[in-house]
């Protein structure tokens, strides 16, 4: 189609004088080699491409196997991540420990900033110890059996923290009892303990600190955060606000119960 409008072109250009103007067969004729040479050209371009085609992935399929046979030679497996049920304490039966929440001397939710310090860290099988009032015996009704807990020092100077976790019997006992916290903690009615640990923590265990908790699976998570010079907290303190979505979002929620809630399978 296109040659046969360059032609027409070319012909009533050629009209512009009678003895120029050229026979409709002899058009033709001069049309023939150039629709040869186009659909070879077209034809062998369609050649190349296959080839191309072809040749990228026949590059594509050696180099998988190369790789295949790469970790073959190495020994490495793919890992292979298999979830732990967490609803429930039948399916999720081994307790909570010290070492497990808190294993080592700092925790570090963010390696860009710096670490929080691990003070104190312990296991404590009546769950009233870490919480008073009417949050501690709602926990106890919903079958808690152990609290782990620790105190730290905020990286942020003049902040101490105690994060820890609630065992409960189910994930249906540890939603109901996040709803209903909040009404207590708002009338007076129950706390969560601050830990004390050791001289210059005292301010922890005060009634000025700030408070949040959440759930995972069967389990409760909380945070007590206040001032080390045992003033209170002003409201949309932002540092205050910092320390409870690193220890309950990131670190206990995050880390270690994510941890608990997947294994590797060997």
């Amino acid at each position: 189609m296109v040659h046969g409008r360059w032609f027409g072109f070319e012909g009533r250009h050629a009209h512009t004088g009678p003895r120029h103007a050229r026979p409709n067969g002899i058009s033709e004729l001069l049309a023939r080699p150039q629709k040869r040479t186009w659909q070879a050209f077209t034809t062998g371009l369609g050649i190349f491409t296959m080839l191309a085609v072809c040749g990228l992935s026949s590059f594509f399929i050696v180099a998988d196997e190369r790789q295949g046979r790469d970790a073959q030679a190495s020994g490495a497996a793919p890992p292979v991540t298999v979830l732990r049920d967490i609803s429930s304490r039948e399916a999720d039966p081994a307790p909570l420990t010290a070492t497990e929440v808190f294993p080592g001397r700092e925790v570090a939710v963010d390696p860009a900033r710096p670490a929080y310090r691990v003070l104190k860290a312990r296991a404590d099988r009546r769950c009233a110890a870490a919480a008073s009032g009417e949050i501690g015996a709602l926990l106890t009704d919903l079958g808690c059996d152990q609290v782990v807990r620790g105190t730290l020092r905020a990286p942020a100077a003049g902040y101490l923290v105690t994060a820890g976790i609630f065992n409960l019997d189910d994930v249906e006992g540890a939603d109901w009892a996040r709803q209903k916290i909040k009404s207590m903690v708002d009338g007076g009615r129950g706390r969560f303990q601050g830990m004390v640990a050791g001289k210059g923590t005292e301010a922890i265990a005060l009634s000025s600190a700030r408070v949040g908790w959440h759930v995972r699976g069967h389990y409760l998570v909380y945070c007590v955060a206040a001032r080390a010079d045992g003033k209170p907290i002003a409201a949309g303190d932002a540092q205050a606000g910092q320390i409870l979505n690193d220890m309950i979002e990131l670190y206990l929620r995050g880390t270690v119960l994510g941890r608990r809630a997947v294994r590797s399978a060997p």
